[in-house]
């Protein structure tokens, strides 16, 4: 388990059991509602066009499958839209990603299918209460929000999320990937390994900054994620840690790339801030 996050003011930080230190931004009510808009736009326009579809099949004496049609979709895109797209985006509704938003667990970790339809089905309690019995106010999900400090509305309590703000990926120079050591220890490593999100930002930022210190500074620094990688894989205790985290970086960024060359270059990319252990 991650340990538990702190927090200052609208910035969150929280630690991974790599002792990894992130930091966040939470988003706020005023932040999420421009994509909540866009999406609320999105599923409008898709209803509109099924609609006028349904039009020209009651012409052709089909408005009965016409009917039933856009019920299923409304239905579907009325409480699924968001959980759907939440779990196969890793958190993010078009909405979101347009606004550099995504929602994760309290602990900093992906959400799960289960924690994205249930925020997202809680949704119409949120809503509550309604104006003239149609339009959905979310003055519930307002007062929940300004009452925690974490801006949760009902659904991210019940679920166990909260939404962030994330950088904008920037490239931070190109890192030169053709070290033979590094490319014959990155063939070593499992073949099933896939970096999670967390992991990949750690690597990234470790690569970037590597050659601005020495090599007992490098060791001690990429000790802190290479000696439990260490255990879990089997590799020898006295592995070198700043090889190991430059291979892994290897496999996740260039190695899995179609057509790469071992000579290419990757850029580096820190979307989140990182705090060296």
């Amino acid at each position: 388990m991650s340990k538990l996050p702190r927090q200052l003011d609208s910035r969150i930080e929280i630690v991974t059991p790599e002792n990894i230190a992130f930091a966040y931004v939470l988003a706020g009510p005023f932040r999420r509602l421009p994509a909540f808009l866009i999406d609320f736009a999105i599923r409008a326009a898709v209803l509109f066009l099924l609609a006028m579809g349904c039009l020209v099949l009651s012409v052709a004496s089909l408005s009965g499958i016409g009917l039933g049609v856009f019920l299923v979709v409304w239905f579907v895109l009325s409480w699924f839209y968001g959980g759907l797209f939440e779990t196969f985006w890793n958190g993010q509704t078009p909405g979101k990603r347009l606004l550099g938003l995504r929602v994760l667990s309290i602990d900093g970790q992906p959400i799960n299918a289960l924690q994205a339809v249930l925020r997202n089905v809680l949704r119409d309690v949120d809503a509550l209460p309604l104006a003239l019995s149609v339009v959905p106010l979310y003055m519930l999900a307002l007062a929940t929000m300004t009452a925690n400090n974490r801006f949760q509305r009902l659904g991210d309590l019940a679920s166990g999320t909260i939404v962030v703000v994330e950088k904008r990926s920037k490239l931070r120079g190109l890192v030169m990937m053709n070290r033979p050591e590094v490319v014959a220890f990155a063939q070593t490593l499992p073949v099933g390994f896939v970096a999670s999100r967390a992991m990949s930002h750690a690597l990234s930022t470790y690569v970037a900054r590597r050659e601005l210190f020495s090599a007992p500074r490098r060791f001690e620094i990429a000790r802190n994620l290479a000696e439990p990688l260490c255990l879990r894989w089997g590799l020898p205790i006295d592995t070198n840690p700043d090889l190991l985290l430059s291979a892994l970086y290897y496999r996740t960024f260039i190695a899995d790339r179609p057509g790469h060359e071992p000579t290419l270059r990757a850029p580096v990319a820190v979307p989140v801030e990182v705090a060296s252990p």
